[in-house]
């Protein structure tokens, strides 16, 4: 596997699908999800360029940021349990997928005790599924004054994960419907919202048309996940 060449292959789609959309490819953000790799594939990704990476376990995370250089920007990415916010609120740049208002809650207390702002984006189930966890469109926009309020989060825009296909165009109205959603969120802020997180390594490049600043990228990077060795991180 030459991470490198992945590297520049996936910045030359994202390239193009920016092309596309008539966007300039700097306005999107390649994240690196680096769950259940070890800090030497961190550590060689980032040599090639990359900043930003994603994971979803705090316990793997508490071990593994340690060991990886020190000017990366971490997301979590995962789904984060109230009894875990305080080591995510220390371990990450950004929480990607605060998906209910008493989570949120959760978060900016502990931001507080820590005397810290919290950078979030909130999850949007916008496919409506029962399996998977996130705001429904219109609970979000009636609890957008309450999150709006919390004086330790600073809510950067949203996320999502579309139901999986393989024929990544069928994720195109759930990634239109996620961006029509943030600019409704706007009109309440009163001001825009930068980050858009949605597209993984199956369907990035049509996340990019609909307006994605934040694709995941794991698979495409680092390829298939290394469970096995993951297990240590537990």
């Amino acid at each position: 596997m030459d991470l490198a060449s992945n590297i520049a292959e996936l910045q030359e789609r994202i390239g193009a699908a920016c092309a596309r959309a008539g966007r300039v490819a700097g306005s999107v953000t390649l994240m690196a999800v680096s769950k259940t790799h070890p800090p030497a594939a961190v550590a060689e990704a980032a040599a090639a360029g990359l900043r930003v990476f994603g994971e979803s376990k705090i316990q793997e995370a508490r071990l593994k940021i340690p060991q990886c250089p020190g000017h990366l920007r971490w997301h979590f990415i995962g789904h984060l349990q109230s009894n875990k916010c305080r080591e995510a609120v220390e371990l990450f740049s950004m929480i990607q997928g605060v998906d209910s208002l008493a989570l949120a809650r959760e978060i900016n207390k502990r931001a507080d005790q820590a005397a810290k702002t919290m950078p979030v984006l909130l999850e949007v189930n916008v496919a409506g599924e029962a399996s998977k966890f996130g705001y429904q469109p219109e609970a979000l926009l009636a609890e957008w004054a309450e999150l709006n309020a919390l004086s330790r989060l600073e809510i950067h825009g949203l996320m999502t994960i579309p139901p999986y296909a393989t024929d990544p165009e069928k994720a195109r109205p759930h990634f239109r419907r996620l961006r029509e959603l943030k600019g409704r969120c706007e009109e309440l802020l009163g001001a825009p919202l930068p980050q858009l997180s949605m597209g993984m390594s199956g369907d990035f490049e049509v996340a990019i048309e609909e307006g994605a600043t934040i694709v995941r990228i794991g698979t495409a990077l680092f390829g298939k996940r290394q469970y096995a060795a993951a297990k240590a991180w537990d």
